[in-house]
């Protein structure tokens, strides 16, 4: 909730081991100090805070330095507008173990797509 850049990224792997798929435009993002740049943009444009609820999380490990999970996460906030923030989407992360730490090294967040339209499905739930 409090738009804390530095808590957010403390679950990402530094440097240039990271790679981000988002679905907002670039839409990827490779190395930390990208993907920090996308949080810290987002956070700039929301008023008060902002939520996340994680559900359906599944996380398996190989028993050593890798892991990977799914989960659906839904996001809510105030853009600076007055304009409310309501975003559902899937994501799958892949987890390497660092120094005792499980780090994300690969993110992949995205939306269901009506075939028909194309559009994307932003506030479908599981």
């Amino acid at each position: 909730k409090a738009k804390d850049v530095a808590k957010v990224m403390s679950f990402y792997a530094p440097g240039e081991k990271l790679f981000v798929f988002d679905v907002v435009p670039p839409r990827q993002y490779a190395g930390f100090d990208a993907y920090k740049k996308d949080w810290e943009d987002l956070f700039a444009q929301l008023q008060g805070p902002m939520t996340f609820d994680i559900s359906d999380l599944n996380v398996t490990t190989n028993g050593s330095d890798l892991a990977f999970s799914h989960s659906i996460q839904h996001a809510t906030g105030t853009f600076t507008d007055g304009k409310p923030l309501d975003l559902t989407v899937r994501v799958t992360d892949v987890y390497r173990k660092t120094d005792g730490k499980w780090l994300i090294v690969h993110e992949h967040v995205s939306v269901p797509v009506d075939i028909k339209t194309g559009q994307g499905d932003l506030q479908s739930k599981p």
